[in-house]
């Protein structure tokens, strides 16, 4: 017989129930620690619109208040009838960022395209160029594209260097019978060829973000920027891929016009997209007007990127303000790490610089633009 005494069990449960009674008091005292903690606090109430807070990382790094080489902006929109003072004024604010030609992409047509011209020449000669746009509104003309293409041949003949397309085409532009033109409808096809023709570039914003399709719920990143800004979300009939896909297939249609995408086609949120399609159409080339904040959160990934396609990437701010331009100055050239970006309902997240070397930067800054953009004065550049 086994004559080893038995050890005598406790009930499952006594250990548990000691543990709670004494936790016990200590639950009741944290209780009581936070009643009296939200009796002290004076904090004001704030929604995430408001919250804003600033960083306590202490990092190398300072602000680049001007362009390491003088560079060209591709997408400017400036008013061409300004009186001289503010000239004067546009100009010096150019001069300390090293901004030595703005490309004015609201030239219009005819009459008022060659004031504007005047205009700059006169005061700044060489500081300007103007690009054309297209007045959409006789759309229903079954001759449209030709007469617009033919107005487009004597804007340049008047001294335009390029096209500018706006956003309403794809989006907002109906024909007569009430459809919406699409980016790449047929119908325009003697546009782009005349510009292909005389040698000028066509600079072309097409769709928003795609954020502002999504539904504007906790995961949608632009959340903030369509509560702020709510005629911004898309409702519409169209997608985001849909216009995108216009715009390419444009693209893809006329081999022997050079295209430059705005906002870098909307796809700086993926790279690896972009590179893919700049890989397959040749004579597409992007800007970075108002989109600087896409390469400035993947620096290393960015940085790669800006090297693989040095060819291909203009410089571009879009709305003029010059207190912001030295954000796309530090994200180009510098390797600071989590520095603000100047809007934050664009982008509530921090930029990192991509440290570009200088046969980068030059490219981006003013190389690209001086070979795609006819008569911009290469002799203000280093050589």
């Amino acid at each position: 017989m086994n004559s080893t005494p038995r050890m005598k069990r406790q009930p499952f449960g006594t250990a548990w129930l000691l543990i709670a009674l004494c936790t016990l008091p200590l639950q009741a005292q944290e209780r009581q620690r936070g009643r009296a903690a939200a009796a002290r606090d004076t904090s004001p109430s704030m929604t995430v619109e408001d919250y804003d807070p600033e960083s306590t990382l202490v990092v190398p790094g300072e602000p680049v208040p001007s362009a390491r080489f003088p560079f060209v902006d591709v997408h400017l929109h400036l008013n061409g009838a300004m009186p001289r003072a503010e000239m004067d004024e546009l100009v010096a604010d150019m001069d300390r960022l090293n901004l030595a030609v703005g490309v004015n992409l609201s030239g219009g047509s005819g009459e008022r395209l060659a004031a504007q011209i005047a205009g700059f020449e006169s005061a700044y000669p060489g500081r300007f160029v103007v690009f054309a746009n297209v007045d959409f509104s006789g759309i229903g003309d079954p001759e449209f594209g030709a007469l617009a293409a033919e107005q487009l041949k004597r804007d340049v003949e008047a001294g335009a260097r390029g096209l500018k397309i706006f956003k309403s085409l794809g989006m907002f532009i109906n024909d007569a019978a009430g459809e919406r033109v699409p980016v790449d409808d047929p119908r325009l096809d003697p546009i782009w060829a005349m510009a292909g023709e005389m040698g000028i570039p066509v600079l072309i914003h097409s769709a928003d973000p795609a954020e502002f399709w999504a539904p504007m719920d906790e995961h949608n990143e632009r959340w903030l920027e369509l509560r702020l800004r709510p005629r911004r979300k898309q409702n519409g009939p169209f997608t985001f891929e849909q216009v995108l896909s216009e715009q390419l297939n444009l693209f893809r249609r006329h081999p022997e016009t050079t295209f430059i995408a705005a906002h870098m086609a909307w796809m700086g949120n993926d790279l690896g997209r972009l590179g893919r399609t700049l890989d397959e159409i040749p004579n597409m080339n992007v800007g970075l007007g108002a989109v600087i904040y896409e390469p400035g959160r993947q620096p290393r990934f960015g940085r790669e990127f800006f090297t693989k396609y040095q060819d291909r990437i203009m410089m571009g701010k879009d709305s003029w303000a010059p207190d912001e331009y030295p954000t796309y100055f530090r994200v180009l050239e510098s390797d600071d790490e989590y520095f603000p970006y100047y809007r934050k309902y664009h982008a509530f997240w921090r930029m990192y610089g991509l440290d570009l070397p200088d046969e980068v930067l030059r490219k981006v800054y003013f190389e690209n633009a001086v070979r795609l953009i006819p008569g911009i004065d290469a002799s203000r550049f280093p050589s």
